[in-house]
C-alpha cells in the first residue's frame, strides 16, 4: 500500500498497528503501557494543558520506562528553541506538533523523528494534507514520518474523549486523500470498546490513544490498556 497504512518502509506490513499511550502524568503509567505491549507513550509539554508536566516528572516518566518503548514528546504552537530545550534535556528523538505548525517548524526539527497533528474535518482535510505533500516533496521533510488524525474543533488539543468522524475519514482514504504521505495515525476519542472497529475501517499504521483509558482525569487505567492492546490485536488478526 502506498498511504502509510500498516507497512514498514520496505514494504512488508506490520502484524498489527502501533500503539501509543499519550498524556502519560505517572511513571506507573508508562510502565502500565508498556507492560500491556504499547510501543510508545506521550508526554505533554505544552503548558496550557491539563496533562502537562515538568521536566523532573518527565524524568521520572523517563527512569520507569522499560526498554524498546518509544517516549514521544508532545508540543503546541512553541517556538522550536523551546521545543529543543525540552528534547535535549530529556534526551527525546520523537516530537508530536499538535497545533498549527507549519512547514518552516517542521523543517527546523529536521533532526528529530516528527509526527504532525491535523483536524481531520470531511471539508478541509484534503486541501491541508495536499499542501503538506507539496511541502514534503519540495522541501524533503523525509523526518515527517506521520499525521495524527485528530477530532477536529474541540476547543483543545488532545485528549478531549471526542470520537472522530470516522466514516468520513473512510470515504477520503477511498478518494485516496492519503496516498503518498507518511504514516496515518488514528485519534480522537479511542477507547478499548470502538477501537477494533477504528482499525477494521481505516487500517491505520498506529492508534493514539489519551483519555480513552484513563480512569480518571490524568491517571490511566493499567486494565483500560490491556483491553485495548488486546482489541487492536484482535481486530488485526487471523
Amino acid at each position: 500500500m502506498d498511504n502509510g497504512q500498516l507497512t514498514m518502509d520496505n514494504g512488508r506490513p506490520l502484524s498489527r498497528p502501533r500503539i501509543k499511550i499519550c498524556g502519560v502524568t505517572r511513571p506507573q503509567d508508562a510502565v502500565a503501557a508498556a507492560q500491556a505491549g504499547a510501543d510508545a507513550i506521550g508526554m505533554v509539554f505544552y503548558p496550557q494543558a491539563r496533562r502537562c508536566i515538568t521536566l523532573d516528572r518527565a524524568r521520572e516518566i523517563l527512569r520507569a520506562l522499560p526498554a524498546f518503548v518509544t517516549p514521544v514528546g508532545l508540543f503546541v504552537d512553541q517556538d522550536v528553541d523551546e521545543i529543543r530545550h525540552v528534547a535535549a534535556a530529556l534526551h527525546l528523538r520523537h516530537i508530536q506538533l499538535h497545533g498549527h505548525e507549519s512547514e518552516d517548524v517542521v523543517a527546523a526539527l529536521r533532526d528529530f523523528t516528527v509526527l504532525k497533528a491535523v483536524r481531520a474535518a470531511r471539508e478541509t482535510l484534503k486541501v491541508e494534507l495536499d499542501c503538506w505533500r507539496e511541502n514534503i516533496a519540495s522541501m524533503e521533510l523525509t523526518h515527517l514520518r506521520g499525521f495524527v488524525l485528530e477530532t477536529p474543533a474541540t476547543g483543545g488539543p488532545g485528549g478531549t474523549g471526542v470520537e472522530n468522524d470516522w466514516a468520513a475519514i473512510a470515504d477520503l482514504q477511498r478518494a485516496g486523500v492519503f496516498d503518498g504521505l507518511p504514516a496515518i495515525i488514528a485519534a480522537g476519542g479511542l477507547r478499548p470498546e470502538n477501537v477494533a472497529d477504528v482499525v477494521r475501517r481505516i487500517r491505520p499504521y498506529a492508534v493514539d490513544v489519551s483519555s480513552g483509558v484513563e480512569a480518571t482525569f490524568g491517571e490511566k487505567s493499567a486494565e483500560k490498556i490491556d483491553r485495548l492492546v488486546a482489541e487492536v490485536a484482535r481486530a488485526t488478526g487471523p
